[in-house]
């Protein structure tokens, strides 16, 4: 059994792709920030008693697994998802506060990551001047240096050497050297959401040298001495949690014309659902801290609203689920879009809408 850390992006599509084949609740799915010593306690207590016996054997067995990774990973906002009887376990660790949450499911509960996701998009920071830079990657709150780059760059005419002429032609040339090997260098590490700061013109100067697909996707330019970047990483933060809200406010925007001429779009818990099973949503909007009541049938795949102790289609038993959770995850493998708002408008028309890809 491994511990590792991964970025939500990355951890998604695998978080997604596993369920127990027995339709039983063996997935423990842990959001902790640690502020709570007696939260896990209760909430353990109050699970086994609703389990049956099977289902406590393993989830004693894998809360005991995920009481030694605590033990030995102090800290606050942990997003554990764990089951001892499929062998899974895969933990992370965000920055970012994380809501408290335990719980025993057929599948691992990913709402929280998918929220996390949204929140902190992925970007990219170049921090340059004209012989120093540094690549930064984001995700879900965390920092990453990529690339370190400098060059000798001559900063200084000597009188009596060389011409000033053929010194500012001499230095430019070298300039351009260095920021192509950081263009190329950027290249290898992403192709959207690039923030590119830095003093002077420098940073100019890189954008304009960047292939087109990179320079479309360049969200900002921000002016600050490369020395003195010590809000820098707040203010990259700001600018990319405003593009997000940004793209859902158009978003919204496209899917209420949308249900004004009925075209493209679809709302409400049971169309939406019925339109993500058909691979019809291209982009999904999700209210924020929303749940909705209802069962799923690992045996036949049905989801339905309400309750049901037995499958309709197969006679199987049901797991109770919540299916705006479903919904995201079905999205997810479909390969939408999702993103999640609390805008007064989404409140009104949803809990969830949708693009469509078709009709």
């Amino acid at each position: 059994m491994v511990f590792f850390m991964k970025s939500c992006d990355e951890s998604l599509p695998e978080l997604i792709g596993v369920y127990d084949k027995d339709n039983s609740n063996t997935f423990v799915s842990l959001y902790f920030d640690g502020s709570d010593d007696h939260f896990i306690a209760h909430r353990e207590k109050v699970i086994q008693c609703l389990l049956t016996q099977d289902e406590q054997k393993n989830f004693v067995k894998t809360m005991d697994t995920i009481q030694t990774y605590l033990k030995k990973n102090k800290g606050a906002n942990h997003a554990i998802f764990a089951s001892d009887k499929n062998h899974f376990f895969k933990a992370l660790s965000f920055p970012v506060a994380v809501k408290n949450s335990l719980s025993v499911d057929v599948s691992p509960y990913i709402h929280q990551i998918a929220e996390l996701a949204d929140e902190w998009q992925a970007y990219t920071m170049v921090l340059l001047n004209s012989n120093h830079a540094k690549i930064f990657s984001f995700s879900c709150g965390e920092l990453a240096v990529e690339e370190d780059l400098s060059a000798d760059i001559m900063n200084k005419h000597k009188k009596g050497g060389m011409s000033q002429a053929r010194f500012q032609r001499l230095r430019k040339g070298s300039i351009h050297a260095f920021l192509s090997e950081v263009v190329e260098a950027l290249s290898k590490i992403t192709t959207e959401n690039i923030i590119i700061a830095g003093p002077g013109e420098t940073k100019k100067q890189l954008s304009g040298m960047l292939p087109i697909q990179l320079q479309k996707a360049v969200i900002a330019e921000v002016d600050v001495a490369i020395d003195d970047a010590c809000g820098l990483v707040d203010e990259t933060r700001e600018i990319i949690k405003e593009k997000g809200k940004e793209e859902h406010r158009r978003l919204l925007e496209l899917i209420q014309s949308e249900i004004l001429r009925n075209g493209l779009a679809v709302y409400g818990v049971k169309e939406t659902l019925a339109a993500v099973k058909n691979g019809q949503v291209e982009a999904l909007l999700v209210q924020k801290d929303v749940k909705h009541r209802g069962w799923l049938c690992e045996g036949c795949q049905l989801i339905e609203e309400g309750s049901s102790l037995l499958c309709p289609s197969c006679g199987k038993r049901t797991s109770e689920v919540d299916i705006i959770e479903e919904i995201v995850k079905i999205a997810k493998r479909t390969g939408a879009i999702v993103g999640f708002s609390q805008d007064e408008r989404l409140q009104k028309i949803g809990p969830v809408v949708g693009l469509l890809r078709f009709k």
